[in-house]
């Protein structure tokens, strides 16, 4: 079959339809597929780094221990010093001011996030909060509560609301409105449009919430065990700081920084079995 352009034009031969275009590769824009435990590579080179700036002398080992130091002095204090009594009150700190913080915080973005009434009542001073920092607070609430475990607690309680409110709110208010329009066509009750929708919808912000919450809570515990403590981790840091000991310093932040990742990993794991069902670019 030939087709005539115009007069004088070379005649053109249609495509036959039964042949079919060659398939373009398609290219991967995507994240490629997660290698487990890729996360700690930049950790290790870290602490590549650090160990060969003290083999070297690059790194004034009075100020600044050798990671080798820091295992041999952590390994000491854990036998026959201190480190396990005061890491066990730490813990206990953070975890009860993790768990009210928690608590608190998602039932006031709740509150908020359910209702205009809530919303109304909730959030302006929640933003409030906000806006001041947690640790300007300690001075009045040393008058108020005192140095003890209540005034601790507090403030790590304090630092947790703002976080788990603040991404579990816009998380409950964020919710698409093609799913809101599509309930109300379907007649559903208010009742299964939270239970069905809403909340589901708003896990990823809590979360997101939840990770951020537990690194306020061990950041706000550092500062409130400096403040005339008589034990736990940021207490024994400060002693350290007194006499000069950098690898007691470094031992502290170390555990610190295992227990932040750790609870950080455990968190992503929860989230990722409960959000099974979500398709996301990180896989």
């Amino acid at each position: 079959m030939t087709i005539a352009l115009s007069r004088g034009a070379v005649p053109v031969t249609a495509p036959r339809t039964s042949e079919f275009a060659e398939r373009r590769t398609l290219r991967r824009l995507g994240l490629r597929k997660a290698i487990p435990g890729a996360r700690l590579l930049g950790v290790a080179l870290l602490l590549a780094a650090w160990a060969a700036g003290a083999h070297f002398g690059l790194l004034d080992t009075r100020k600044l221990s050798a990671p080798w130091t820091v295992v041999r002095t952590g390994w000491d204090l854990t036998l026959h010093g201190p480190l396990l009594d005061h890491l066990s009150v730490s813990l206990s700190r953070a975890l009860l001011g993790l768990g009210l913080g928690v608590v608190i915080g998602t039932a006031l973005a709740l509150v908020a996030g359910l209702s205009r009434l809530g919303e109304s009542l909730v959030d302006g001073p929640v933003q409030l909060k906000r806006a001041i920092p947690t640790l300007g607070l300690i001075p009045l609430l040393i008058l108020s509560l005192g140095i003890g475990e209540q005034f601790k607690v507090v403030v790590i309680t304090l630092a947790v609301v703002v976080n788990m409110y603040i991404q579990t709110h816009a998380s409950l208010t964020t919710i698409d409105q093609k799913l809101v329009e599509l309930s109300e066509v379907q007649g559903v009750s208010r009742a299964t449009f939270i239970r069905r929708v809403v909340l589901p919808g708003s896990l990823p912000g809590f979360f997101l919430g939840l990770r951020l919450s537990v690194t306020a809570a061990w950041l706000t515990l550092i500062v409130v065990e400096s403040v005339n403590a008589t034990d736990g981790l940021g207490k024994m840091m400060s002693n350290a700081q007194n006499y000069g000991q950098a690898d007691v310093i470094l031992v502290g932040l170390a555990v610190y920084g295992i227990f932040g990742l750790l609870s950080d990993s455990a968190i992503r794991l929860l989230e990722r079995r409960v959000l099974s069902w979500r398709r996301t670019i990180a896989g």
